[in-house]
């Protein structure tokens, strides 16, 4: 939004006006700041899922490793 500017705001403002009234600019705030609160717990959940499953890798990956050092120090040399 840095290169739209003050004047730039102000006249979206005033187009928004225009085009649906001044009773139904609240109700289009709400509708958008409720959107915006979805996205973002949905970007979280997202987030939150891909870390659970590198944390799971890693957990396999590390249980592997320490099944085969014990089946290393079983086997005879």
């Amino acid at each position: 939004m840095s290169g739209i500017g003050a004047t730039g705001i102000i006249l979206l403002v005033l187009v928004a006006l225009l085009l649906f009234g001044p009773n139904k600019l609240p109700e289009l705030g709400r509708a958008f700041g409720r959107t915006l609160r979805e996205f973002k717990s949905g970007a979280r959940e997202i987030m939150d899922d891909d870390d659970r499953k590198e944390k799971d890798a890693s957990r396999i990956e590390v249980r592997s490793q320490e099944n085969t050092e014990k089946e290393n120090k079983r086997l005879p040399d």
